[in-house]
């Protein structure tokens, strides 16, 4: 079976019960974001023994330390050594700390908050597009990446919605442009609809052949005009059409990291946890 696995707090913030549905489920690899209610980076060195335990207990990897770093924080507001800068990259050290302790050399950071036009041409750059912002994310991201690189783990950035990384076609130009091993994309694609970016082909073929570090997957409806997004049980949404193929690239290709579930759909009436009863077949029966 391929390396399938959840972001746990999607099941439970309950650790134990979340390990006993992802096991129950065939798949053994936990992604760590919320635990008990505390986000990664900020449980005390007993919590984090104690996590160790579990997942020891219940014979999983953990995939991922997934903590919101730089996630919000306006870029252009923002200095390398200031009192934001600084408490993100202290969270930082933690959650590498955390990550080395329970096995993994995966660690979640967030790209500041979303630009909304980055790079502007033929008049543009002066009216619409958000001068110096991408020369100053990249000066920004060197203290992390050097941190990473000291300490063995690799940085995976998220492809998100409010974020300066939004598709796979911006997360490989960040990775061509550090030009470090230890600083890769975390696919999100789902997220990159609402950037408009198709996730098969264009995603994907962006990222493919060493930017690709770990992969979130969950399907949803946007409507960009309306500024609105659904969640929905795998195969219903706007991903589906994409998902069989890249499923096949991940296999065709030799991706040999991670797919976690993200498990955000939460029926009407119902949990977080009977979203992923809805998605977690389907999802081992495409990735698995």
């Amino acid at each position: 079976m391929a390396k399938i696995g959840v972001i746990m707090d999607g099941i439970s913030s309950d650790l134990e019960y979340g390990l006993k549905a992802l096991t129950a489920a065939g798949m053994r690899y936990a992604e760590l974001q919320f635990v008990w209610g505390t986000e990664v980076g900020d449980h005390t060195d007993e919590e984090i023994a104690k996590i160790k335990d579990l997942v020891t207990q219940y014979d999983v990897q953990v995939s991922c330390i997934s903590r919101h770093i730089f996630g919000g924080v306006f870029l252009m507001g923002t200095e390398i050594g200031d009192e934001t800068y600084n408490f993100h990259m202290e969270k930082l050290k933690r959650c590498i700390a955390m990550a080395r302790e329970l096995g993994t050399d995966r660690v979640r950071i967030m790209s500041f908050r979303k630009e909304m036009v980055i790079f502007g041409y033929n008049g543009a750059e002066k009216w619409v597009a958000s001068a110096g912002a991408w020369d100053k994310f990249l000066k920004m991201l060197e203290p992390p990446v050097k941190l990473a690189e000291d300490e063995g783990v690799t940085l995976v950035v998220e492809t998100g919605n409010n974020a300066i990384i939004t598709t796979g076609v911006l997360g490989r130009k960040m990775v061509d442009a550090i030009g470090s091993d230890h600083l890769k994309v975390l696919w999100d694609p789902a997220n990159s609809l609402f950037a408009n970016e198709p996730a098969w082909p264009d995603g994907y073929e962006a990222l493919k052949g060493g930017a690709l570090g770990h992969v979130h997957m969950k399907d949803v409806k946007v409507d960009i005009p309306e500024a609105s997004v659904w969640m929905c049980p795998m195969g219903t949404g706007h991903m589906a059409p994409h998902f069989e193929s890249l499923a096949k690239a991940f296999k065709d290709d030799g991706y040999d990291g991670v797919v976690s579930l993200e498990s955000v759909f939460r029926p009407d009436g119902g949990t977080f946890e009977d979203g992923f009863k809805t998605s977690v077949e389907e999802f081992k029966r495409i990735f698995g």
